[in-house]
């Protein structure tokens, strides 16, 4: 049995475990407020740029901001957001596996993001064309490379990690024009019609268009990008508050532990001292 003061000692480590544990699922649980509200903001904006869009364009295609209306490769391209770390519990995994069934080397290409799917894709003997780490910040999120990609293809498909809340995440897959699409159908009409008759444009209408649909996209994908990132703080809190409970049940343990062996050797020195009076009496 060991020792109260070791036991004691292991009692102040787990308790030390128990803090840290808390202080990064309080830091988890700020960062996912913060990405929460930048994508509300971004959400705003985007629907601003829609309005203006919607009633300038010339024609209902979207080209995702390109010079010619063709694509330069007549492939898709499958991009997926994972960490860039290890500590995403196994989400990654269920990303890459999802992605690897649909994928078709000769119809499709991939751009990986997070360091943990790209090691995911080589251990799976799966190639990919590029690889990007996944931005440290969360505003002002640089997507300018993956747009110049993304302009290069006749379609695009992106596999991210979705926050459900702090306890569920979820991967999703979209394909990128009908999800810009979709959001801006959702935006409420402006009454006020912005023209050439009513507004000059420079360099030119078709310009301004170009440089709208790049903006927009631009937006749609940081904010997979950031959603993903939200999934992952959900994920890390996730498992610090279940690490927090382990380590403060263990704490408990030791704590029962080490009164119960506190009081054991105190009644091991109360039978030694009567069983010495008992053997004084006699003689």
């Amino acid at each position: 049995m060991k020792r109260p003061q070791d036991i004691a000692q292991d009692e102040s480590t787990m308790g030390t475990i128990v803090n840290l544990t808390s202080a990064f699922e309080g830091l988890a649980s700020m960062r996912i407020a913060a990405i929460k509200n930048q994508v509300l903001a971004s959400q705003g904006f985007f629907a601003e740029l829609w309005q203006i869009y919607r009633q300038i364009r010339i024609d209902p295609t979207f080209r995702f901001g390109r010079e010619n209306e063709h694509a330069e490769i007549d492939k898709e391209l499958i991009i997926a957001i994972t960490a860039e770390g290890g500590f995403s519990g196994d989400i990654d995994q269920k990303l890459i596996h999802w992605m690897t069934e649909h994928y078709d080397p000769e119809k499709q290409d991939i751009i990986i993001i997070g360091h943990h799917g790209a090691v995911q894709l080589i251990e799976a003997g799966v190639a990919f064309k590029k690889y990007f780490k996944l931005p440290t910040r969360d505003e002002n999120i640089n997507v300018g490379p993956l747009i110049k990609q993304v302009q290069q293809y006749r379609t695009t498909t992106i596999y991210y990690q979705t926050y459900v809340s702090l306890m569920v995440q979820d991967i999703k897959r979209i394909e990128l024009q009908k999800a810009v699409q979709e959001a801006g159908s959702q935006v409420a009409t402006d009454p006020d019609v912005i023209s050439e008759k009513t507004y000059i444009f420079e360099p030119s209408t078709f310009a301004v268009i170009a440089h709208l649909e790049r903006t927009m996209v631009q937006i749609a994908i940081s904010q997979t990008i950031l959603e993903s990132k939200l999934a992952q703080y959900a994920s890390r809190f996730r498992a610090m508050s279940v690490a927090r409970e382990r380590a403060t049940d263990s704490k408990n343990e030791l704590h029962f532990m080490f009164n119960r062996t506190k009081r054991s050797n105190a009644d091991e020195r109360l039978k030694e001292i009567i069983n010495g009076i008992r053997r004084v009496e006699v003689s």
